[in-house]
């Protein structure tokens, strides 16, 4: 898969090149580019915003460096996403979706969005990472690109994936490693008895309990 994101603030981006993502991409598993809005304005001092018509609080990005810029990666087979506080929340379905395409492009929206045409021309998918408002859409790219690269084969184990929260419906139960006892906080005995089926039999009747406790809205519908 290759992942283009565009911004105006490429600086933002060191995360993408370190722990699970900079193994997944030294291994071809992925390609992630960072692309600098910046470098396509016609502009002799490269701006990117302006007033927006109509007036109102804030710039708004212009149209042309984004158009020139989505065209110098778009393919037939790219699919464009716009990160926006307006968009559709971001959920583990999305990514799974999106970890499906073989070449997405990341448009990081800034100030206080993007000129409508930009929506109009290229018909990106809008995500939301939750229902607040950021600075800039690049916190929320490097959310998506992490959680859609968890799904690309071989970038992390098929057992991670079926046991963590939201894979089975469920947050993840509780877990533990060594010591067995610390300051008298105990793991639970069931845990070391090497019992499997029981070991199994806690973990769901402990998934159960925390998504009732932390995410009730999860078991709506569920038996």
């Amino acid at each position: 898969m290759r992942i283009d994101i565009l911004t105006l603030f490429p600086e933002t981006f060191s995360y993408i090149n370190s722990s699970i993502l900079k193994r997944a991409q030294e291994q071809n598993k992925i390609e992630i580019n960072i692309i600098d809005i910046r470098q396509f304005s016609k502009n002799k001092h490269r701006k990117c915003d302006d007033y927006p018509f109509g007036g109102g609080a804030g710039m708004l990005m212009t149209v042309q460096p984004l158009y020139d810029a989505i065209k110098s990666v778009q393919k037939e087979n790219s699919y464009i996403v716009l990160t926006s506080p307006s968009g559709e929340i971001f959920n583990n379905k999305i990514a799974k979706d999106l970890s499906q395409k073989e070449h997405i492009v990341i448009i990081c929206g800034h100030y206080e969005g993007i000129d409508q045409r930009i929506i109009d021309i290229f018909n990106p998918k809008e995500i939301s990472i939750g229902d607040y408002v950021l600075t800039g859409g690049e916190l929320p790219a490097m959310v998506i690109v992490d959680a859609v690269s968890r799904y690309i084969e071989g970038v992390i184990s098929s057992d991670s994936l079926k046991e963590e929260s939201f894979s089975s419906g469920y947050l993840e139960y509780p877990q533990y490693t060594r010591p067995a006892d610390f300051l008298g906080y105990k793991v639970p005995e069931v845990l070391l008895s090497g019992n499997h089926e029981e070991v199994e039999k806690w973990r769901k009747e402990q998934s159960i309990k925390k998504t009732k406790n932390v995410r009730p809205d999860l078991l709506i519908g569920k038996k």
